[in-house]
């Protein structure tokens, strides 16, 4: 086990892997950054001895604080008004940290793939995780967890059935055995990001309904904090009225910005400087399927920090 003295040393290279594992379980930012950053401090004032393999330790950690996390958050997460959406994970300075995180396994960061993340138990969630996303084996897994390898692996089996059917594909679509929303071209999906938000700030309904697809919904999340659509809207028509309503409304000092967000090209809205709403989209044959809109302030406390 490293000693104090390799604190420093652990951090720099665990801590994007321990990130990438508490903001998918979480689905939380600034809890997922808090819970890393605990873990650290633990260990750096108890200095546990013994312990054989370090990077699977500090894995078990963060796994168990995330779920004494979400025990502790589930009775607010059922009486939250509206939507519940991920805290958007905004620029891309994640990917600078551990590219080799990032860009091989963005697509697990879309708002979508989190959203079906959430259908999961939280041990299901985990071991999904740890599989699918860190890529560890069953026994590595088995540790961190507290359960079997084979109890694990059929976790995994579960969890991944259970995806794949809330997802609404099938085998053919999973791609390399992996489950995976399917995702167009990284350019074709910017473009028609650029698109809609051209269409929207130009009043072009034409173009904007020639985007989104007929049957697409809005997922808006205000929490209750602010003024937002309770209940997701349906159907292109009455998500273009929606969207060209709020942006007929901003006041003076209202702008917005294209960034990666999740991973993916989306929208971060600011009002006289501080964010005031974050948008991502979930795209599916060229047209925008899902429009995810996170106004809630206290999901994008994190925003300007990380805008790059």
């Amino acid at each position: 086990m490293e000693t104090a003295g390799n604190a420093e040393q652990m951090y720099t290279a665990y801590k994007p892997l321990l990130f990438t594992l508490a903001y998918r379980m979480l689905g939380s930012v600034m809890d997922a950054e808090d819970i890393v950053q605990e873990t650290f401090l633990y260990m750096n004032e108890r200095n546990p001895q013994g312990i054989q393999n370090p990077k699977a330790y500090l894995c078990k950690m963060v796994t168990n604080r995330c779920i004494d996390n979400l025990r502790s958050a589930s009775k607010i997460r059922e009486v939250y008004v509206g939507p519940w959406l991920p805290e958007p994970l905004v620029g891309t300075e994640r990917a600078r940290d551990a590219p080799e995180l990032f860009y091989t396994q963005k697509e697990s960061l879309s708002t979508a793939y989190l959203l079906l993340l959430q259908q999961l138990t939280w041990v299901e969630r985990a071991v999904f995780l740890l599989r699918e996303v860190l890529q560890y084996d069953y026994e590595e897994i088995a540790d961190i967890v507290e359960k079997s390898s084979v109890n694990c692996r059929q976790i995994f089996r579960r969890a991944k059935s259970a995806i794949s059917a809330f997802a609404n594909q099938d085998d053919e679509n999973m791609g390399m055995g992996s489950i995976r929303l399917k995702q167009p071209v990284e350019d074709q999906a910017n473009a028609i990001v650029e698109q809609f938000v051209h269409a929207l700030i130009s009043g072009n309904m034409a173009q904007l309904l020639s985007i989104v697809k007929t049957e697409a919904v809005l997922y808006s999340d205000g929490g209750g904090k602010v003024r937002a659509a309770i209940r997701p809207i349906e159907g292109a028509e009455r998500i273009a009225m929606f969207l060209s309503g709020v942006l007929s409304k901003v006041p003076s000092g209202f702008s917005f910005e294209l960034a990666t967000v999740n991973g993916q090209l989306g929208v971060v809205a600011y009002q006289d400087r501080q964010p005031n709403n974050v948008m991502t989209f979930h795209i599916e044959d060229g047209q925008i399927a899902a429009v995810y809109l996170v106004v809630n302030p206290d999901k994008l406390r994190h925003v300007a920090d990380e805008t790059v």
